[in-house]
């Protein structure tokens, strides 16, 4: 019974109020994709560009968030000239292994699903695709959905809207006494706790996460910073580097912060909202110019490496940091981090601290127990607009994570379960 009511509600009925996407030709340079997410109306992690040849019945090639453009920024190969990258096209960034997405039309559900209204006494026939097989297209590995906008009279407008597997969770959520009992009992009866893959040391180089973060980007997921080693059966969970977070709140900057610091001062980074204290521009800007990365410091002070005066702007910076390097190891002294010069030896030193930083921590990784309740794992992912909630002891040790992926399969196998007498 609750899969027929479920079948009843068309994925049109999650698009509305919606606004149309925004897009971009293939042919589009990055730079293109940047100006639009930054000067769009959109916040959030719903933040992002279609790309897309604007025909009605074209195929929607890619989704392009700020996440996407930062981890093609500090891909290798673009990491010493991110002025090159910046004019290269969406074509090339989708190829670099953006996720993909898929495109569903509300009116065109190959089967018919035959559903009885016994309170009006009625025998419907819907031919249209049901929130279900939204669902079972995210579980099939699509990233994102795109839908049709329709009128009032089910007439095209011409326009899409995305479609995410939030909308999904947050739409199953208002209808969860469909899914009693299952959704009361525990994330861990329920075996949707799953080990924490994507996780890195705090003070590992942000750089190794970046192929941890474009897996994690594609599944809906986040990458773990824990203290101590990863080797540890239990290591601590002390923050964590979302994908929804750099689509949300970031700008290009955090691609130069991403190829300085290691992955416990990024996330102090990301949490200050692109306002960062001076403590923290100074350790990004010295480790970027003991490395030779002056493209990266075109991006730390918001210039554009791809404009022609560019060079001279990243001879300017480089010299003014420069001058101001002479006691750098002093200075990392003072604020309790590690000298990028010191060699890692012996017990290794844990440079994720809100002091070494000078960090106002804003955002906590959104955590749970083993014995949280689904349905409270979900009102924490929609209320925090978080991917997945992480497991853990009361000391914090790290036990699995839970993705909204995860809830997604608990609740569509529940639905093939027998009702209970």
């Amino acid at each position: 019974m609750a899969e027929r009511l479920l079948q009843t509600h068309d994925v049109s009925d999650l698009c509305i109020g919606k606004p149309p996407l925004r897009w971009l030709p293939p042919s589009s340079a990055v730079a293109d994709a940047i100006a639009e997410l930054e000067g769009g109306a959109v916040r959030g992690p719903d933040a992002a560009v279609a790309v897309w040849d604007g025909k009605p019945d074209g195929e929607v090639a890619g989704r392009v968030c700020m996440g996407d453009v930062l981890l093609f920024l500090c891909a290798d190969g673009n990491l010493a000239s991110p002025a090159a990258a910046l004019q290269a096209t969406l074509s090339d960034l989708l190829a670099a292994g953006a996720p993909p997405v898929r495109r569903i039309e509300p009116d065109a559900s190959i089967t018919m699903h035959a559903v009885s209204l016994t309170w009006s006494s009625l025998d419907v026939c819907f031919w249209t695709r049901s929130v279900l097989e939204a669902a079972d297209a995210f579980l099939d590995g699509a990233h994102s959905l795109v839908v049709p906008i329709r009128d009032r009279r089910s007439a095209s407008t011409g326009l899409l809207c995305w479609l995410t597997v939030e909308d999904l969770v947050r739409f199953f959520l208002s209808s969860i006494a469909l899914f009693a009992p299952t959704a009361s009992r525990s994330v861990s009866d329920l075996g949707a706790v799953r080990p924490a893959a994507h996780a890195v040391a705090a003070g590992d180089a942000a750089l190794s996460a970046v192929p941890l973060l474009r897996a994690a980007l594609a599944s809906h997921a986040a990458v773990a910073v824990v203290s101590g080693e990863l080797h540890l059966p239990r290591p601590r969970l002390v923050g964590d580097i979302s994908p929804s977070t750099l689509c949300s709140g970031a700008d290009v900057s955090v691609a130069a912060a991403i190829a300085a610091l290691s992955a416990g001062d990024l996330t102090a980074f990301i949490d200050w909202g692109g306002a960062p204290p001076d403590a923290t521009l100074h350790a990004v800007r010295s480790r970027l110019r003991r490395r030779g990365l002056h493209g990266m410091l075109d991006l730390l002070y918001g210039v554009d490496p791809s404009c022609p005066s560019s060079s001279s702007s990243s001879s300017a910076s480089s010299s003014s940091s420069s001058s101001s390097s002479s006691d750098d190891d002093e200075y990392y002294g003072k604020h309790g981090m590690a000298s990028p010069r010191a060699k890692r030896g012996g017990k290794q030193s844990r440079l994720y601290s809100a002091r070494s930083m000078g960090r106002r921590r804003t955002e906590e990784a959104i955590v749970c127990h083993r014995g949280s309740s689904l349905v409270a794992v979900m009102v924490q992912a929609m209320a925090h607009r978080a991917t997945q909630v992480w497991v853990v002891e009361d000391d914090h040790e790290l036990v699995g994570v839970v993705g909204l992926l995860d809830v997604l399969r608990v609740l569509r196998h529940h639905l093939h379960q027998p009702a209970p007498l």
